[in-house]
């Protein structure tokens, strides 16, 4: 069957848009995988969804398959793939050793790894042959350095190569890797490390977002003085050519601290399945961050299973994801040297010079997919972008879209304005997992507003306020058996009480996510928003991404925020706030619309109580809107308690809020 092209009009949730070939079907990772599954276990599948329901069934059998169908090396094999069945606290691969590094290093050709461009460097190739050897050297100095297993390497980096080589070199050595990037601010930055008491930082001296410069040595040097444990600072001259070394302490250039070559051979530190590969973190926009820690074994199983099986990458694959060092999708994107695919990386703004500028670099990269998020391709949607008549995507197959749900609209651009023929991957999951539980997959076909499928190992369902699984209804993302990639644990939090608050709180032993879900009777899903910011109207609950959608078809508006102030006893105000257009104004005519248009496209109950203009939506720094700070605030919680600005791209845009809530919260 051909593809399907996207018919014109506002596509419906659910409309079919894209189907693959039959020699699309014929050479996906995914076929390969089947057909080893029906020739070494005797087992046959008719469709992805009896497949899919084998994986979360047959939790060993799956992994131990996804184990050997990519060849996973272990130092020590494992007694048995899941020792302890249970959600909270699974023991996965029991006595395995393995290293997550020597895996992402295996091919060693003259194949580029890395692809790397930014706003201050023109573009630049790194081969697997010279990238083995860079992480040879830099391992060889962390080891002079006195870096064992278990020592905290951290980063102050963007996404450039030598970030990617420091994290290589440290996992190499068992040492636990963590970053953040220069445009975070020094609490936020400090209020990550600080908790796991890091050896080593790796940091740059400055860097270029937007077309300026950001001379970031004072805030290196303080770093330096608010992180105790620190023994010594590699500074990677990246602003300059000759950056002011001399102003830290312990402080080390990188070309020098790299270019002493390590005595014997680059040996990597086996380690058990368990051990500690990063800590990632929540998004800090309330209270401390929480400092999660993932391990070697899980994210190669998750990653391998994930990239290969779902996204379709391949060896002679160019990847790329839209990131900073401070979002997971950087964790996720790397992983596809795991694949001995080429990862291209880019720093800077992908608005600058203008909304083109991704897209070139699509072209100049021969990049085959195209990883971003919801707001972007919204984003370029409104500049009115025509990647496919700007650029040339000829090898383009594969795009993804996570970080918010994309709505309808969005796949409609994406096949009409970027390519009809490749695979809209629109995937959610979270940074607690460093995977998405609802993804992609190259044998199903692409409907308007949906998901195509949940993850193969991921029992995904969607449960009502009862608790009980559900289809085709709305309800609360939960997984109710584990998966390899969740947390090992937090930092600090020996009992594991503050893992058990943030997802097992409420239902025994299922993980529950926090977003709104719906999974159709295809099997594809529909995400909603997240739930703890759910609107709650007359027992009506609706998740916020379809409150936008709405609300953003409206040629006058250009981003909303939306707010129910109610609590669990009690109804609230429903408040709406929208960034407006150059030159429009929000008079009572535009009022009537917005209210006429949310009364019919959702329903009378969510009509909103109040709607405001306001100059800008608080976003975090990975592009979410804040939703649950804001509601905070309006609800009188100080805004340096409700949100940490360090942590978000426009901290100044609270200022409308707090002055309403102090209106909103007078006597009257």
């Amino acid at each position: 069957m051909a593809h399907r092209r996207v018919v014109a009009g506002p596509p419906e949730e659910g409309a079919l848009l894209w189907e693959p070939t039959g020699e699309d079907r014929a050479r996906a990772n995914i076929t390969r995988y089947l057909a080893w599954l029906a020739e070494t276990r005797g087992l046959v599948f008719g469709s992805y969804d009896e497949l899919w329901r084998w994986s979360v069934t047959d939790l060993e059998g799956f992994w131990a398959s996804v184990w050997e169908f990519f060849g996973v090396i272990a130092h020590h094999p494992y007694t048995r793939v899941l020792a302890e069945r249970r959600t909270m606290g699974a023991r996965w691969c029991p006595g395995a050793e393995l290293n997550y590094a020597e895996h992402a290093l295996r091919r060693r050709d003259a194949h580029p790894a890395v692809l790397s461009k930014s706003e201050g460097r023109a573009l630049s190739i790194l081969t697997y042959a010279e990238l083995y050897g860079r992480t040879a050297a830099a391992a060889a100095a962390l080891r002079r350095m006195g870096v064992r297993r278990g020592d905290r390497v951290v980063a102050f980096m963007p996404n450039i190569p030598e970030t990617l080589i420091a994290f290589l070199a440290a996992a190499s050595l068992g040492a636990i890797w963590s970053s953040c990037p220069p445009e975070f601010g020094i609490r936020s930055v400090v209020d990550r490390f600080r908790q796991i008491e890091p050896r080593v930082l790796f940091a740059v001296d400055g860097y270029r977002y937007n077309g300026a410069a950001h001379d970031r040595m004072d805030l290196v040097a303080e770093l330096q003085r608010e992180l105790p444990t620190l023994e010594a600072t590699v500074l990677v001259p990246y602003l300059s050519e000759a950056p002011p070394v001399g102003r830290l302490r312990s402080g080390r250039m990188w070309p020098e601290w790299l270019a002493t070559p390590g005595t014997g051979a680059f040996a990597f530190e086996p380690v058990p399945f368990d051990h500690p590969l990063w800590i990632v973190y929540s998004s800090g926009t309330t209270g401390l961050p929480k400092a999660i820690v993932q391990g070697h074994g899980g994210i190669l199983l998750e990653s391998l299973k994930t990239l290969a099986l779902h996204l379709d990458l391949r060896a002679d694959d160019r990847f790329f994801w839209f990131t900073t060092t401070g979002w997971v999708m950087w964790n996720i994107m790397i992983g596809g040297l795991l694949l001995g695919t080429t990862v291209v990386l880019y720093d800077g703004s992908p608005g600058y010079p203008d909304m083109r500028t991704l897209w070139r670099l699509a072209e100049e990269t021969g990049m085959t997919y195209f990883g971003t998020s919801a707001p972007y391709i919204a984003a370029c949607h409104r500049a009115g972008i025509d990647p496919a008549n700007e650029a040339k995507l000829d090898r383009l197959r594969g795009l993804g879209s996570t970080g918010a749900p994309l709505p309808p609209e969005g796949f409609r651009w994406v096949y009409e304005h970027v390519k009809s023929d490749l695979l809209l991957g629109s995937i959610s999951g979270g940074t607690d997992v460093c995977t998405a539980f609802a993804l992609s997959c190259p044998l199903l076909p692409v409907r308007a507003g949906e998901i195509q499928c949940r993850g193969l190992g991921a029992k995904v369902e969607a449960f009502d306020a009862q608790g009980r699984p559900v289809i085709g209804q709305v309800g609360e993302l939960v997984l109710t058996e584990p998966l390899p990639s969740m947390p090992l644990r937090f930092w600090n939090d020996p009992e594991m009480k503050r893992y058990q608050a943030s997802y097992f709180d409420t239902y025994a032993d299922v993980w529950r996510h926090g977003d709104w879900i719906k999974i159709t009777t295809r099997g594809s899903c529909v995400i909603y928003g997240r739930s703890d910011a759910t609107l709650n109207r007359a027992g009506v609950r609706m998740g916020t991404s379809e409150f936008y959608r709405a609300v953003e078809e409206l040629p006058e508006v250009v981003d909303s925020l939306v707010v129910d102030t109610g609590q669990l006893d009690r109804e609230g105000r429903l408040l709406l706030f929208v960034v407006l257009r150059g030159g429009v104004v929000l008079d009572d005519p535009l009022r009537a619309r917005i209210k006429e248009k949310l009364r019919r496209d959702l329903s009378p109950r969510h009509v909103p109580d109040e709607i405001h203009a306001v100059g800008e939506v608080p976003y975090t720094l990975n592009g979410k809107r804040l939703e649950v700070p804001v509601k905070r605030i309006l609800a009188g919680v100080p805004a340096d308690v409700a949100a940490s600005p360090d942590a978000m791209r426009n901290p100044e845009s609270l200022r409308f809020f707090v002055d309403l809530a102090g209106h909103l919260n007078q006597p009257r």
